[in-house]
């Protein structure tokens, strides 16, 4: 018994088939180690080498809070609790009809270096958080920002090391911006593998970019940068007419190769609890994607390149099983091949990350359903009322 390849030399259509297929798999294979593995092997030698001389400098933990007082009463002690010799906690209460002014009036009796703004109307006219991240940035008294949302909690919350594991992304006086890790509370449920794997494939390809020197991105709920970076590039003046994006677009449009370093180190973490429904979920990840159409070009084309390579893949794949004219043991390796590859290089991430086994070893399922599903997602209209 032997293998016939005499199909791929004589007939066009089954050669075109076998390029798109070898192509795409080389995509792939190049994607997962880029990313994955790039994450998965992350040291942070260098930047505690960096660091261990230089005085710990100020530190503003800036946030903004609607209606949002079982959050803060829940979590806003860990963040003032923080093992850290000069910080301060900035809350700005934005237009909150719950107990949010309550909670935040209780917590400043008894934690002075808590500062609250309290602003009861929008005068701007802007819709979403920009303005009033705008004015917490700017009643800031440091240099050094760093930012959270009240649904957030470091993961290390015993070490309360969280604002020293980030400032220590400064260990270069060029860093201007230092980008972090915000996981998924881990639900043993669909749905929260579902979020857990989207959130690490979403973290792992802006995380890996920036340590490629090709910051394209942040995740505001674990992202710090300079109050004088903010300053000089007119903070979100430039899109302020977009509801989305006050992490997204401002590091889209203000890091550099040179400027942005990233922190992967368990105390540097933090968690949030996953969306309780698949249509809040859904809402939050249209929100995350509105404002990928201002990317550039290139940076479109080069982040369609792994969907893309997916799906050539496997339709190239199934047109060849169709036809008959690759043999089926040849395509049974280049899938398993494929998946083994795949498994190992999301399990290194899976595991810096602190993410269940699960998600990794369902990856190559996960990878399909949300082909379709960010498709979907992508093309659908988000209604004004969301």
């Amino acid at each position: 018994m032997y293998l016939d390849f005499s199909h791929v030399l004589t007939e066009p259509l089954t050669l075109t088939l076998t390029c798109v297929l070898a192509v795409s798999l080389l995509v792939l294979a190049l994607y997962y180690g880029l990313c994955y593995m790039r994450v998965g092997r992350y040291s942070a030698l260098k930047i505690t080498q960096g660091n261990e001389e230089k005085a710990l400098p100020p530190v503003s933990v800036v946030m903004v809070a609607q209606n949002d007082g079982e959050w803060l009463r829940a979590n806003l002690i860990y963040l003032l609790e923080q093992d850290y010799p000069d910080f301060e906690v900035v809350v700005v209460d934005y237009m909150s009809t719950d107990d949010t002014k309550f909670v935040l009036q209780l917590l400043s009796e008894n934690y002075k270096h808590l500062k609250v703004v309290r602003l009861e109307q929008n005068v701007s006219g802007y819709e979403g958080k920009k303005y009033p991240l705008s004015i917490g940035i700017k009643s800031a008294k440091n240099d050094i920002l760093l930012m959270a949302d009240p649904e957030c909690v470091p993961q290390d919350k015993e070490g309360f090391g969280w604002i020293r594991a980030m400032v220590a992304g400064y260990w270069h006086e060029h860093v201007d911006i230092v980008l972090g890790y915000c996981g998924i509370t881990n639900k043993k449920s669909l749905l929260g593998w579902l979020q857990q794997y989207d959130n690490m494939d979403y973290s792992t390809e802006y995380l890996s970019s920036a340590m490629m020197h090709r910051p394209f991105t942040g995740n505001g709920r674990n992202l710090s940068y300079r109050r004088r970076l903010f300053m000089e590039n007119n903070g979100f003046i430039y899109h302020y007419h977009e509801p989305d994006g006050a992490d997204d677009m401002f590091v889209n449009q203000n890091a550099r190769k040179h400027n942005t370093a990233v922190v992967l180190t368990p105390e540097s973490f933090t968690m949030t609890e996953p969306q309780p429904s698949m249509a809040l979920w859904r809402k939050y990840r249209k929100h995350r994607t509105v404002t990928h159409r201002y990317y550039s070009s290139s940076l479109v084309a080069t982040r369609m390149a792994r969907p893309l390579a997916v799906l050539l893949f496997y339709a190239a794949g199934a047109a060849l099983l169709v036809l008959g004219t690759m043999p089926w043991e040849v395509l049974a390796l280049v899938l398993a091949l494929k998946l083994a590859w795949q498994i190992v290089a999301t399990s290194q991430a899976c595991k810096k990350l602190n993410i269940p086994a699960v998600v990794f070893a369902l990856a190559p399922i996960w990878e399909i359903y949300f082909l379709f599903s960010n498709t979907i997602l992508k093309i659908s209209p988000l209604s004004k009322k969301n």
